[in-house]
């Protein structure tokens, strides 16, 4: 039987190093950078959605990073039609794919296929919600996706109609709400050989921590014009991908004048340590990883001496060889 190609993840909760480490090993394995990050995608949007930059990249190639424009309405699948043939291409090229991202549902559509939501898909279930957005408003949507799967109704907005409806026809489709469906293991067997490294905290206050002043050091780099951009031109609306993002949809309270920019900064530490917490839960369903533990007493741990671990570990397991 052919060996499958080999693949590197590196995943976790925002702000936790994903990205410094990703780089690393990138440099040291020969290999290039491809985001799965469901917002890095989108061009306009690279100080909040803490996309790095040329300096941090370090001529390292990146991909996936600014590619689709805030208007556009991209899935798993879009995101896989698009991915694929840059995994295929470094692999031509005898270099090593480096996903690096906290979306961990895009990784599994490169691995698996988009075979688990193509099983949900019916585009009679979804005209009908629609129209029930139409003609009975956003509230009246959600309130129904609140009866079926109060789960998935609590951590999607209901502004935010489109997640709204698919959740909706999910659990149409399967009878299984949303919330548990995203838990089933795909069936398919993975196209690579994907090697997940999880990066995790012993401390959570220290994740806090760092995401407060990385919502800071954002707002220090221009995220206030950035999100201003957006808004006047026309990009910051509730039914746009862009008003999603964590650090975004925040300012349209602040741009209407019902509060100060303080309160904005802190809804958004606040929605992003939320944010943080899914993560944590979503990345746990991978018992295979490498888990690296980024912090020690209290201090996060230097990027090199990370991507040493990890190598060591990846050495154990064979990944540079046939073992």
């Amino acid at each position: 039987m052919e060996q499958k190609k080999k693949i590197l993840s590196v995943a976790g909760p925002t702000a936790s190093g994903k990205t410094a480490l990703a780089i690393s090993l990138a440099r040291r394995l020969d290999g290039e950078v491809i985001s799965n990050d469901s917002m890095q995608v989108y061009t306009g949007m690279t100080i909040g959605t803490a996309a790095p930059t040329e300096s941090e990249m370090g001529n390292i190639p990146h991909h996936m990073i600014a590619a689709v424009p805030p208007t556009a309405d991209f899935s798993c699948a879009d995101y896989a039609e698009m991915a694929a043939p840059i995994v295929e291409d470094i692999l031509s090229r005898d270099h090593l794919p480096v996903f690096c991202g906290g979306t961990g549902l895009y990784l599994d559509a490169i691995l698996y296929g988009d075979g688990l939501s193509d099983s949900t898909k019916n585009p009679a279930v979804r005209a009908c919600f629609e129209a029930v957005a139409r003609e009975q408003g956003a509230d009246a949507l959600h309130g129904l996706l609140a009866a079926v799967d109060p789960e998935s109704a609590a951590a999607i907005h209901p502004n935010n109609v489109r997640r709204v409806i698919r959740a909706l026809e999910i659990y149409e489709t399967t009878g299984i709400p949303k919330s548990q469906f995203d838990g089933l293991s795909p069936t398919a067997e993975a196209k690579y050989d994907c090697v997940r490294i999880v990066l995790s905290f012993q401390s959570r206050q220290l994740l806090y921590e760092r995401i407060d002043r990385r919502v800071a050091e954002m707002m220090q780099a221009g995220l206030l014009e950035e999100v201003t951009g957006l808004y006047k031109s026309g990009l910051l609306r509730e039914d746009a991908p862009a008003f999603q993002a964590i650090g975004y949809k925040e300012f349209l309270p602040y741009f209407a004048g019902e509060c100060t920019l303080e309160q904005t900064v802190d809804e958004i530490c606040r929605n992003t340590r939320r944010y943080a917490k899914r993560q944590i839960t979503w990345f746990k369903r991978y018992p295979e990883a490498i888990i690296v533990s980024v912090d020690a007493h209290g201090q996060m741990r230097p990027t090199e001496e990370l991507a040493e671990e990890v190598c060591i570990e990846l050495y154990n397991r064979h990944f540079f060889g046939n073992g």
